[in-house]
C-alpha cells in the first residue's frame, strides 16, 4: 500500500471451531440460526468486543465481492450511514451505495479521500489480504459451537506469523459463541 495509513483497521466475524466462515454453497444459517442448545459459560472480567458496541464505532467497511453479493441479498442494506468499499476486480461499478476499488492500494487512497479512522474489514479472502500486507490491527472472532468440515476458510496461507495480544473474552449462553478480541502487535 503506498498511501500512509491514517486508519485501524478491525475485522469482526463468526467462524466455525474448524476454521470455517461459511459452507461450500455460502450458507451461513449455521452462525445465523443455530439450533437451540443448552450452553455453560462462565464470568468474563474483560470481555471482547461485541456487534452492539463494535459496529457503531466503524465509519467505513471493506469487504470482497462474495460478501458484497451476500449483504445485496438481505432483505435490507446493512450498511446504511457507513462508506462501503468493495475491493474486487472484476465487480462492475453501478451501486451507488459502495465505491468499488481494484487494488489494496487503490483501496487505501479511497479510504484516505474518506478520511476513515476505524475500518470494518470483512470477508475471508479480504481479510486475509489485509492480514498477509499488515492492514489489521485488531481481531475480534467469534467461533460457533459447529464443525463444518468445509466450506470458506477464515484464514488462508501467510509467508510469515502474525502475533496476537489477547485483549478480552467471553462466551454467551444463548448462542455457545466463544468471543476473542486481540490486538495485531506484530509479525
Amino acid at each position: 500500500m503506498t498511501t500512509d495509513r491514517t486508519w485501524t483497521g478491525c475485522v469482526f466475524i463468526g467462524v466455525s471451531l474448524d476454521g470455517y466462515i461459511a459452507k461450500p454453497d455460502g450458507d451461513l444459517t449455521w452462525l445465523t440460526d443455530p439450533a437451540p442448545r443448552d450452553h455453560v459459560v462462565g464470568a468474563a472480567d474483560r470481555p471482547a468486543l461485541v456487534w452492539e458496541t463494535f459496529y457503531p464505532g466503524v465509519d467505513a467497511l471493506v469487504m470482497g465481492r462474495a460478501t458484497y453479493e451476500t449483504a445485496v441479498g438481505f432483505d435490507e442494506w446493512p450498511y446504511d450511514g457507513k462508506d462501503v468499499v468493495v475491493l474486487s476486480t472484476t465487480l462492475p461499478v453501478g451501486d451507488d451505495r459502495v465505491r468499488v476499488a481494484r487494488s489494496l492500494d487503490e483501496t487505501g487512497e479511497l479510504l484516505a479521500g474518506l478520511e476513515a479512522a476505524r475500518v470494518y474489514v470483512d470477508g475471508g479472502r479480504t481479510v486475509q489480504s489485509f492480514l498477509s500486507a499488515g492492514l489489521v490491527d485488531e481481531l475480534t472472532v467469534a467461533i460457533a459451537p459447529v464443525l463444518l468440515g468445509r466450506g470458506a476458510r477464515l484464514f488462508g496461507d501467510l509467508d510469515h506469523d502474525v502475533l496476537l495480544t489477547l485483549r478480552g473474552s467471553h462466551a454467551t449462553a444463548e448462542d455457545g459463541l466463544v468471543r476473542i478480541t486481540y490486538a495485531v502487535t506484530g509479525r
